[in-house]
């Protein structure tokens, strides 16, 4: 998806919500497990019910790998099912050396058509260039995630003097390091970043380093981050965010109407957000 028809429906709906829809078999309404289909049934019913209230769907692939090949089969059903109308974001945290990105790539990217699909950045830059060569498909890098092992490194402090005759560099968070580099690999419209949504306290910094870039921004809901404190800090003149929530509305009903109790927690995201434009 082009970035100008990704802006466009946000606009259009005044919301710049995503619905994660990492489905997991034993959560979903007893009514339907025994069903061949399950995921499949489950997931369509929450398209259905939600798609007016959102820009961006998610998958978070574990849940659907966890399942061997008919998990995967569920996951190419669910994003066919998806309107193009919506970015379809493959949540998978892939990278490795060239050669097996550009197959991570031609799996998200042409085999099951993603708009986009994580990645991590530790490898370096050959690792997620081939995701940066298809038109109209997007990267979205790990930054600054919200789980409690971030500290472990991309907090650290790095930098200091350089090594082997090279300039000093002033110190900065890691995590400040990959948003700087990484962004000069691609441009606004093939890159976005992962930043966690209880990290608010860092969103001004991201926002200075990062002024037009999109930010995938997980962890409202039930991980406790605050939509009001992201979107007064980080909204663009572009609006410039993707808020995902996933168990929030896609569990929000256990019984036969679970559906509708979706549809109605994606609507209050969607009413809060129209109030931020």
């Amino acid at each position: 998806m082009h970035r100008n028809k990704l802006i466009e429906q946000i606009k259009i709906k005044r919301s710049y919500l995503c619905v994660g829809l990492d489905t997991d078999i034993n959560k979903i309404p007893v009514h339907l497990r025994s069903l061949p289909d399950a995921v499949v049934r489950f997931n369509k019913a929450i398209i259905d019910s939600t798609k007016d209230y959102c820009v961006s769907y998610k998958i978070n692939t574990a849940f659907y790998e966890a399942q061997g090949s008919k998990g995967w089969a569920s996951m190419e059903e669910t994003v066919s099912y998806i309107p193009d109308s919506h970015f379809k974001i493959a949540d998978a945290k892939r990278a490795d050396i060239g050669n097996t990105s550009s197959q991570y790539a031609r799996a998200f990217f042409e085999t099951i058509n993603f708009d986009a699909v994580t990645v991590a950045p530790y490898m370096g830059e050959d690792s997620i260039r081939p995701f940066l060569e298809y038109n109209d498909k997007w990267a979205i890098v790990l930054g600054l995630t919200s789980n409690q092992g971030a500290a472990d490194f991309e907090m650290l402090k790095v930098g200091g003097k350089g090594i082997a005759g090279r300039l000093e560099l002033q110190e900065e968070y890691l995590y400040e390091r990959v948003l700087k580099t990484v962004s000069s690999w691609g441009n606004q419209g093939n890159l976005m970043f992962v930043v966690g949504a209880t990290q608010d306290a860092e969103f001004e910094n991201i926002r200075n380093i990062l002024p037009e870039h999109f930010l995938l921004v997980p962890g409202v809901g039930f991980q406790g981050g605050s939509l009001g404190n992201i979107s007064k800090n980080a909204l663009t003149s572009e609006i410039g965010l993707l808020v995902n929530a996933s168990r929030a509305i896609i569990y929000a009903g256990s019984g036969e109407n679970f559906s509708e109790e979706a549809a109605e927690i994606a609507r209050q995201y969607q009413q809060e957000m129209s109030t931020y434009f």
